[in-house]
């Protein structure tokens, strides 16, 4: 075997494919003087280092658990015409997260809250800042079962360390004063330490409805709303809007 196969066998032993594929064009580049080998290995190593990095940005945006992944790009600011639009793709330069402040999208189901939420923590898991993305009963849930297994502390300890939480959907369900409290500790070990998102489906003049408490419920809008941006989106849902569409098209 040549010293040219053993270098391809050698460089996809140590997985790096990039600089295998592309070895040939550089070897002709050396060769026809276009480039000296130092120009050329530094180029073939940054190949790496670029899918590297593109290699832990994949891994983060699967870690953080998005529903989706839709960007700024796919949200529809004409039919939200409410929205600040220059506010919204600020968040795009995650200011708010060197700031360490929350962000809380209120407004009916189906305005775009999720789509929101996920596009800013799609540009915070791309600049490789920690991102969980979660619903807010099922993090009840997780919450209660690291509890029932003594392990809630390490849960909170866990979750408060993400540069940027993103809670779905609070208020959908009721919260039990259990549930309350455990949120309460969650939001009380993250305040002016890291970000949260939070999307509701309720003002927060019916938060203490839904805790079933207005003291804890206090507590929690206290530590969320110091440091905020408070986003209300009060367009039509997405989800009629192909409806609407047709019913305009159709004259009735």
């Amino acid at each position: 075997m040549n010293n040219y196969n053993k270098l391809l066998n050698n460089l996809e032993t140590l997985k790096l494919l990039r600089m295998r594929d592309s070895i040939d064009d550089y070897i002709d580049l050396v060769n026809n003087k276009k480039k000296d080998i130092t120009e050329a290995l530094y180029e073939l190593t940054n190949l790496e280092i670029e899918m590297l990095k593109e290699k832990r940005i994949q891994h983060s945006i699967q870690f953080a658990g998005f529903p989706y992944q839709k960007t700024f790009d796919d949200f529809d600011f004409s039919f939200q015409p409410n929205l600040n639009k220059e506010q919204i793709l600020d968040f795009k330069n995650l200011r708010f997260i060197e700031n360490k402040e929350n962000i809380l999208f209120v407004g009916s189901p189906g305005v775009g809250k999720t789509h929101l939420a996920t596009a800013i923590g799609l540009e915070n898991a791309k600049n490789n800042h920690s991102t969980y993305f979660i619903n807010c009963n099922d993090l009840i849930e997780a919450l209660k079962k690291a509890h029932s297994h003594n392990r809630l502390d390490d849960k909170l300890k866990t979750l408060s360390k993400y540069k940027l939480l993103i809670i779905d959907e609070v208020g959908y369900l009721p919260i039990d004063t259990e549930a309350a409290n455990m949120l309460f500790q969650l939001i009380n070990k993250r305040y002016e330490k890291n970000s949260t998102i939070i999307t509701t489906n309720k003002p927060f003049s019916r938060w203490g409805e839904l805790f079933g408490d207005n003291m804890i419920a206090n507590a929690i809008l206290d530590r969320l709303l110091h440091h905020s941006h408070v986003i209300s989106i009060t367009g039509k849902s997405y989800r009629t809007k192909d409806i609407l569409v047709d019913s305009t098209d159709s004259g009735d």
